[in-house]
């Protein structure tokens, strides 16, 4: 036994000294050594020749193993080496104010480091996942490094659950701010100053410990509003000046500590709100350069302020209250949001000279109109208006209002009309007086949770009609019994027919689906889609739409073309049961959601309502379908199946990133994009062109689109067009016949001849293209209210200045600023403009000639390489039935069309089209 533990003993000896022997073998010895030999000159007190833990400012644990390393203003240049990651016990780096460069090394998964300072270098580059797994981090700083490439806040740093500060300053930071500081219990200090951040404050700001707030200075601009702050009861110093900041000023009476408030440079509307004015730790305040209105803020004595009185729209230029009407209208402003276009036109303490919107009685004393239709408000509607006693005409439809109808505006005395139709309305249906017309159709779920009787009074509402009641609602009186009997009868009869309509329908639906399965091979091509019309034409659309769909119903429901019919319980988790958060937008007819099939392929659904759609609205649906089945282009969008379920009407199309053409024209500001370039501007029409092109003469059936306008023109992530919208779509006519039909479509886009006569050729769409033309050229909306009468209707303003030539250069968006060759390239899209909105229809020329007059200024023809022509051309391996599918979808249109086209530029085309209006035969481009 002693023998034995004798040996048990000297095993253990040997493991200790074995263990020694690898623990001086992993020590940070070479790593140290590539950090001394990468630094220039060697840091004071470093040397090759002695131990790296004898270093000035290194420290190192008993095992040899460096925790600290301090070069702060140690005047040293050269680069981290990438063995720092070697570092495994490191726990504080310090290399601050130096002139080191080169990429940053990665300290991933040094879990035991807890600060790290680079700022004041000129590091260019940050590696990916440089930051992850430091669980115990809890400073970081990076500031002052102009040097570096376009980086952006890691999600992972979520990881950092530590974190107590972060300076990143003038550090090359670009992209939203993550949504991720709920993860940081303790986070003080949040310094992300002169970077290139864009996009709203994250949420999860609310209820942190942040108490420093640095975020001013982007280039372009953090957007949105601060409401957040409101939530943020730690905050001492907040810095968010020189931004693109929206909305009004929260309340930030939960923010006691809060003594330095930089605010200027913005975009501020909306009153000060006294709880500001009353912050007791607050010293300093900026307000200069917003549009804040209302009454002049007084600030106590001990304040610094700066507030600006010649960049806001104050009431008065002293503190003081408003005038009565003034008060309330800005009330009335806030329900809303606060818009820009309010704060730049309800400027003074009168609202009767001059402001937008509203109109007053001949003393001009007492607002009797306020007509905001068609202005994309947001927002609910303000009992305030109930203070207008004056008031006789209220028009607010046609925008994106939300919230119930405040019952004190049925007391309104003086009271005529009252339109808030094609809004998003909730809550009952009020009862006004029976000589109001009150006008709310357009409202899906307006009524729809009970309470109220019918409105008085109504009447249509443009485009869905309006709703009228009797006034108080039903009547008590209770029913007799011969009624009883005779509403049971008219149930049981109705009921009867409606299951024989179904049986009918449903033996019709059999025998189609019969002959289309069992109609041979061509069937079954049908069924899966024929490569051009059909779903495996479309590349959006993923396998797994198909084998869900088809699991959902038994066998393949297929529209004609081919469409596939989805289920709705394929679309509502694609969407996540159609969440909010995946809202892209909303119409007169229904809300469009963005969704993402499990492939990752992103698709946007337009979910609609048959009963708040009405007539109008199925027939749109209905042709929506008819027109997307039949067409297939590279610059129309694709329609990838659609959906029916109960009183839903789902349509789902490809996913297009970039919105829509008049955001990036009229409000590239407010979404924070980049200001579109000419040659981005003149892709995008010649992408149209060719759409439009392809509808009127070049599918197997020609068609009408009837409201083509920027917001029916969507945009891919490369800033390539695609015609969308084809609810009001027509059968184009043979030869030169118009077809009769009702006015549908766009003021500011109807060609004159449609307006009129209720006719319609080819030629509107070209009048509208032409229109759209101008918005390209100058960066304004087809009709705005916020110009002169002169210069509200675009074309007629444009058209005279086409007339004068000289003044077209002052008149082209003025962000363009074009050199020589693009001003001519400008002059021939203008002159194009005019031909395109020539008054009568035979003078304006066919799409085929604007893409003859787009095409050059886009692509400029050189000679093809051997291997280009070998890339660009059929592959010899596919069968010819395969090639002929592919070069169908992938062109729509033929290339042999466009080759003759180009051709015939200059032999065989005329100059301009015959009988064009001499007016444009040349404008002057010198």
């Amino acid at each position: 036994m002693a023998t034995r533990h004798r040996r048990l003993h000297h095993l253990l000896i040997l493991l200790s000294l074995l263990s020694g022997v690898l623990l001086a073998a992993a020590d940070d010895s070479a790593a140290m050594s590539k950090l001394l030999s990468s630094l220039s000159p060697a840091p004071r007190g470093w040397s090759s020749t002695a131990h790296f833990c004898t270093w000035s400012n290194v420290k190192c644990d008993s095992n040899s193993f460096v925790t600290n390393i301090n070069l702060d203003s140690a005047a040293v240049s050269g680069t981290l080496p990438p063995e720092v990651s070697q570092l495994s016990k490191l726990q504080s780096f310090a290399v601050q104010k130096n002139s080191l460069t080169g990429a940053l090394p990665s300290f991933q998964n040094i879990t035991s480091l807890q600060q790290i300072f680079l700022d004041d270098n000129q590091f260019t580059s940050v590696p990916d996942n440089f930051l992850a797994g430091l669980t115990n981090l809890q400073i970081f700083s990076i500031s002052e490094n102009k040097a570096l490439a376009s980086w952006q806040i890691p999600t992972y740093l979520s990881d950092s659950s530590n974190l107590v500060k972060f300076y990143a300053s003038n550090a090359s930071i670009s992209g939203v701010i993550p949504d991720i500081f709920s993860s940081f219990l303790n986070l003080q200090d949040l310094r992300l100053s002169y970077n290139n951040l864009t996009g709203s404050l994250p949420g999860s700001f609310s209820g942190s410990e942040i108490r420093n707030l640095w975020l001013n200075n982007q280039d372009l601009g953090l957007s949105g509003t601060i409401d957040v702050l409101s939530d943020m009861s730690q905050l001492s110093q907040v810095w968010l000046h020189a931004n693109a900041f929206t909305g009004g000023i929260p309340d930030l009476s939960n923010c006691p500590n809060l003594f330095d408030l930089q605010l200027r440079d913005n975009r501020f509307t909306g009153i000060v709100p006294p709880s500001l004015i009353n912050l007791p730790s607050l010293l300093n305040i900026t307000l200069q350069n917003n549009k804040l209105q209302g009454p002049c803020p007084e600030f106590p004595d001990r304040v610094q302020f700066n507030l600006g009185l010649s960049t806001n729209s104050f009431c008065l230029d002293k503190p003081g209250p408003c005038d009565p009407q003034v008060s309330v209208l800005l009330e009335v402003a806030g329900a809303l949001g606060y818009p820009m276009a309010l704060a730049e036109s309800w400027q003074g303490n009168n609202a009767c000279p001059q402001w937008q919107f509203i109109h007053c009685d001949a003393q001009g004393k007492n607002v009797t109109i306020v007509h905001m239709a068609k202005q994309g408000f947001s927002g609910t509607i303000s009992p305030a208006f109930a203070n207008l006693t004056s008031l006789r005409t209220l028009v607010l439809s046609d925008n994106k209002l939300t919230g119930d109808i405040p019952a004190v505006l049925t007391t309104l005395p003086s009271l005529q009309t009252f339109d808030v139709s094609n809004n998003n309305l909730t809550g009952p249906i009020l009862s006004f007086p029976r000589n109001i017309s009150f006008l709310y159709g357009g409202n899906a779920l307006l009524g729809k949770s009970g309470g109220g009787g019918g409105g008085g009074g109504g009447g249509g509402s443009g485009k869905n009609p309006g709703k009228s009641g009797g006034g108080s609602g039903s009547s008590k009186k209770s029913p007799s019994v011969g009624m009883v009997v005779g509403v049971v009868i008219a149930v049981l009869v109705f009921v009867g027919i409606l299951l024989f309509v179904s049986y009918k329908c449903y033996l019709k639906r059999r025998h189609k689906r019969f002959s289309v399965i069992e109609g041979s091979e061509q069937g079954k091509e049908l069924m899966v889609g024929n490569g051009v019309n059909g779903v495996s034409g479309y590349a959006g659309v993923s396998s797994d739409i198909m084998s869900q769909s088809s699991g959902d119903h038994g066998e393949m429901p297929v529209f004609e073309g081919g469409n596939v019919a989805i289920s709705i319980q394929v679309l509502r988790e694609v969407t996540d049961n159609f969440s909010e958060a995946n809202i892209l937008g909303r119409g007169g007819f229904g809300v469009v959601y963005k969704g993402e099939l499990h492939d990752g392929t992103k698709i946007a659904v337009k979910r609609m309502e048959s009963n708040a759609m009405g007539t109008k609205g199925m027939k749109e649906f209905q042709a929506e379908i008819a027109v997307l089945t039949k067409v297939r282009h590279r610059h129309l969008v694709a329609l990838l199946g659609y959906c029916i379920n109960g009183h839903e009407r789902l349509l789902v199309y490809e996913y297009m990133p970039q919105g829509h053409l008049g955001q990036h024209l009229f409000e590239w500001e407010e979404h924070g994009y980049q200001l579109l370039t000419w040659k981005q501007r003149v892709t995008i029409a010649l992408d149209v062109a060719r759409g439009v092109e392809y509808l009127h003469s070049l599918a197997q059936q020609s068609f009408i689109h009837r409201d083509l306008k920027p917001s029916n023109i969507l945009l891919s992530d490369d800033m390539r067009a695609k015609v969308a919208d084809f609810g009001l779509v027509k059968n184009a006519p043979d030869g030169k016949y118009s077809v009769e039909t009702r006015l549908a479509g766009t003021f500011g886009y109807l060609a004159p001849e449609y307006a009129a006569t209720g006719r319609v050729t080819t030629k509107v769409d070209v009048y509208a293209f032409g229109v759209v033309l101008m918005e390209i050229l100058t960066g304004r909306k087809a009709l705005d209210e916020n110009m002169p009468d002169e210069k509200s209707h675009l074309v007629t303003w444009f058209r005279r200045v086409l007339i004068s030539k000289d003044n077209l250069r002052k008149s082209i968006d003025q962000n363009l600023q074009p050199d020589d060759e693009t001003y001519e390239s400008i002059c021939k899209v203008a002159e194009l403009a005019g031909h395109c909105t020539a008054r009568e229809p035979f003078q304006r020329p066919d799409m085929g000639h604007a893409v003859n007059v787009l095409g050059p200024l886009v692509e400029q023809w050189k000679p093809s390489r051997p291997q280009e022509d070998e890339g660009d051309g059929v592959n010899l391996h596919m069968s010819l039935p395969q090639a002929l599918m592919r070069w169908q979808a992938d062109e729509g249109t033929s290339r042999m069309f466009d080759d003759i086209s180009y051709s015939q530029t200059q032999s065989s085309i005329p100059s301009k089209p015959t009988g064009f209006a001499d007016t444009f035969s040349s404008t002057d481009c010198r």
